[in-house]
């Protein structure tokens, strides 16, 4: 932990509020280089680069890297830097030699605000082995464990195979933070730590974002003196190593590690839907440094536990969903044949027990309770209840420990200490409770899990643990926690009971003896819309993700989509899931969405009705084209506005148009975001109708096309004759066809996939002259981006032919000017590694 004034509260949120990304120097196993991403110079330098390129940072910062590392490692680096952009991640290679005729390092290339972060450390070459058939067989084995107790075991095993660890452990946090030893493997001699438990102190919360950043962190000797990042402020701002493979260790790690008596150490993540689960936990007791090939293999392996550990687990929480499910379905359909009041639940409370894993279970409707099992008293209950009515839950609450936050419940805790709510009304007054009883443990910590405060030498601070000898605490007044999966199941009971069961209170006898002949086809098509209406949520939340967005953003426009879905649902379910006005669609977007700018949006053509699976998509259509238009197009300034106008043609089916008239000029976009595949693609692929989206230079333009079967016409209605509606369909600015030639597969891919999501019909691959010229003799492409190195060939010759055909191209390339081109192609345009989609798209164009 950096220093902490003596003024300053010393507490648990000063440890985590430590920058250990920000330390300033890295561990000196290897160096650093920092080189300006536009110029191409060394802004930083750790001191000990002097040690293998013979000069330190005085000599060196400001200098073009081309004058220090060999042109075919800056070609190279190039080259990895490219699948760093892509990617968001280091890109790694091994065994470069650096110098001319100098020795082999291994390299990892990141980038970060503007700067291009190179780590060499020396190549620990290990001659005969193959870590991709390593990693292989370490699966195989992985794979044949059938229990999970015995799947961690066989990983921690395979871990200390591959790296050499004295004690490898699989170490799993728990739901407070806190972090259990659930398997070890470690040489003879070694006191086991298998069961120990850790408190979620040990490990910072900015250590655990890190780790969920990066798959491995290695300590090779704890006691090494680390290297300065040099200079260490630029525009007052260090360097931040988030990302760095040497990034050296906070001074209270390292005094933890010594206290444990650890001479180095190594961690690989091992993440569940991209959250940090556990880790792999690795000690030596002397320094122990890993090789860099070797340890992307134990990287490779935590990637792959993870995601056969996440699959074992999914498979077990599928099973008791899936039984559950069924239980639900039979007890739904016989509630919904019987009273269709609260007293319906309470007969029920038996089954409706079994749906989880609960010791009790209560129900309270009208200002009365029901009890079942391990509960509280009717009393206790009546108070319990009056806290979650103040509460006004409007979801499914899950609490292990009841007294925690509601004290009273401690006289209760050996019956009920835990429970999952399900609210049964709104506001919440009725409400149904699973309480689970309390199962008191004895937690074998490895110490005594306080930190306490001393003045050191890094100031008044919380110093790690000194003792790890084992310190036994029994935890009482806590039951198992609730899963993910149990608060599904719940909420899923929820809805059923809402919309099946309470929803029917209000029929008169009269109605009932149709509606119970009815409930049957109700509640599986309740069930099905459900699923659906959360399978589209969760694809809309899927396809909205945007690394450019913030929270901030990404939640107003999920939210927006989500709104008008909501809003269409509405307007749908207000007669009984009948068809519904367009102009009420349009209006209710409008207003809702734009405000006092809905008067800007001019309806023409005859009313049509449209029915519930048309209105649904067409509703999610116009939201995107109003919040296109808000932020980009006629609605976006004080003068333009939006025509939309409708008429029906012979065979009934319903044409739209959308045209925008006086707000900025227009340009297509560069890429397609889920917004405007939206626009595009739902009304073919949802309705099978037929839409255009135009971006004419004075306004965006689009036509739909809603077949019949969506349509009806309005009571009143006059029917317009037939009209073909023909889009004025803009000259495409990018070639339809593209031939790359790249003899690096990731680079290719990435380039391929940049230009298809750009909207290019063809976008083709080839890594050698004699498959491009393949390629060009097959189909000649309109367009071609040409790698100039292809190994042991360049790219001139097919550039020689591509001109004699007149075929448009440009060369990419990691090299420098100096590179020996023929006289003919001089001229031709170069576009420099590392490149984006939307470079490659400007030079395109040009």
């Amino acid at each position: 932990m950096s220093e902490v004034s003596r003024a300053t509260p010393v507490d648990l949120e000063n440890c985590d509020r430590e920058p250990i990304h920000l330390l300033g120097a890295v561990q000196p196993f290897g160096f650093l280089l920092a080189v300006d991403s536009v110029q191409w110079t060394i802004t930083r330098l750790s001191r000990n680069a002097v040690e293998w390129l013979g000069a330190g940072p005085l000599e060196l910062i400001g200098r073009p890297i081309e004058d220090v590392l060999s042109h075919d490692a800056i070609h190279l680096i190039r080259g990895l830097l490219q699948t760093a952009v892509f990617s968001n991640a280091a890109a790694r290679s091994f065994a470069v030699p650096l110098l001319n005729d100098g020795p082999g390092f291994d390299v990892a290339v990141h980038v970060v605000e503007g700067s291009i972060v190179i780590e060499c450390e020396p190549c620990l070459h290990e001659q005969g082995v193959n870590s991709g058939a390593l990693v292989r067989a370490m699966i195989s084995r992985l794979q044949q464990a059938a229990e999970l107790r015995t799947f961690y075991r066989v990983a921690a095993r395979e871990m200390r195979g591959l790296t050499g660890f004295d004690r490898v452990m699989v170490y799993r946090f728990d739901h407070d933070g806190s972090g259990e030893v659930i398997a070890e493997s470690a040489r003879g001699g070694l006191e086991s730590y298998l069961g120990l438990h850790y408190p979620a102190s040990d490990i910072p919360r900015q250590a655990r974002i890190l780790y969920e950043r990066n798959w491995l962190r290695i300590i090779p000797d704890i006691s090494a003196r680390p290297a300065a990042v040099e200079p260490g402020l630029i525009d007052g701002r260090p360097l931040d190593l988030s990302m760095s493979v040497l990034r050296s260790v906070s001074p209270i790690h390292i005094e933890y590690l010594q206290n444990m008596g650890v001479g180095a150490s190594m961690s690989v993540s091992i993440l569940r839907d991209g959250k940090l689960w556990g880790l792999f936990a690795c000690h030596h007791y002397a320094p122990h440094n890993v090789p860099f090939e070797r340890r992307t293999a134990a990287e490779l392996f935590g990637q792959m536990f993870s995601l056969l550990m996440e699959s074992r687990e999914r498979d077990a929480e599928s099973l008791y969903e899936a039984r559950a499910r069924k239980l639900h379905n039979q007890l739904v359909t016989v509630m919904a044949s019987e009273a269709t009041r609260f007293d319906s639940i309470v007969s029920h409370l038996d089954e409706i027990a079994e749906l989880l894993s609960c010791d009790g279970i209560g129900v309270w409707t009208g200002g009365h309770g029901t009890l079942q099992g391990m509960a509280p008293t009717r009393e206790q209950f009546a108070g319990l209840i009056e806290h979650l009515t103040r509460r006004n839950l409007g979801e499914v609450l899950a609490a292990h420990e009841i007294a925690a936050e509601y004290p009273p419940a401690g006289e209760f805790a050996d019956r009920a200490a835990g429970m999952l709510v399900v609210p049964l009304s709104r506001p919440a007054r009725d409400f149904l409770v699973f309480f689970r009883k309390e199962v008191a443990r004895s937690v074998n910590w490895a110490g005594d899990p306080s930190k306490q405060v001393s003045v050191g030498p890094l100031g008044s601070r919380l110093t790690p643990r000194k003792s790890f000898e084992l310190w036994c605490e029994t935890v009482r007044g806590q039951s198992i926690p609730w899963r993910p999966v149990d608060v599904r199941i719940a909420e899923s009971l929820r809805v059923s009971l809402l919309e099946v069961i309470l929803r029917l209170s209000a029929i008169t006898e009269v109605e009932r003896k149709r509606a119970q002949e009815r409930q049957e086809l109700l509640i599986a098509e309740l069930n099905h819309r459900v699923r659906n209406i959360l399978g589209l949520i969760r694809g809309v939340i899927s396809q909205s993700r945007d690394p450019s967005l913030t929270v901030e953003a990404f939640t107003e426009v999920v939210g927006g989509r989500i709104q008008a879905l909501a809003r269409a649902h509405d307007q749908i379910t207000a007669d009984n899931w009948g068809p519904a006005s367009f102009r009420g669609l349009v209006g209710a977007e409008a207003g809702a969405y734009l405000g006092g700018k809905a008067t800007r949006v001019r309806l023409s053509g005859p009313e049509v009705l449209l029915e519930p699976q048309g209105f649904t998509t067409l509703a999610l259509v116009i939201h995107e084209l109003m919040t296109n238009s808000a932020k980009y197009g006629a609605l976006s300034d004080s003068h333009g506005h939006i025509d939309i106008g409708t008429h029906c043609d012979g065979q009934r089916n319903l044409h739209i148009t959308w045209t925008e008239h006086g707000g900025p000029a227009v340009k297509a976009p560069t890429r397609r975001g889920f917004g405007s595949t939206v626009i595009e693609r739902s009304i073919p692929y949802d309705l099978k109708g037929e839409a255009t989206l135009d971006y004419e230079t004075k306004g965006v333009r689009a036509t739909f096309m809603i077949p019949a079967i969506h349509v009806r016409p309005a009571p009143g209605s006059v029917g317009e004759p037939a009209e073909e509606v023909v889009s004025e369909v803009q000259a495409a600015a990018l070639p339809r066809d593209v031939l790359i030639v790249e003899d690096n597969m990731i680079i290719a891919l990435d380039a391929e996939s940049a230009l298809m999501r750009a909207g290019i019909e063809s976008v083709r691959v080839a890594s050698s002259v004699a498959q491009a010229m393949q390629a060009i003799s097959t189909r000649a492409p309109e367009f071609a981006l040409l790698d100039i190195n292809l190994g042991r060939e360049t790219s001139f010759v097919i550039a020689e032919h591509l001109a004699a055909l007149g075929i448009r191209f440009v060369f990419t390339t990691g090299y420098g000017e100096d590179i020996a081109f023929p006289p003919k192609l001089l001229g031709v345009p170069r576009v420099r590694k590392p490149y984006t989609g939307e470079t490659l798209l400007a030079a395109m164009r040009l």
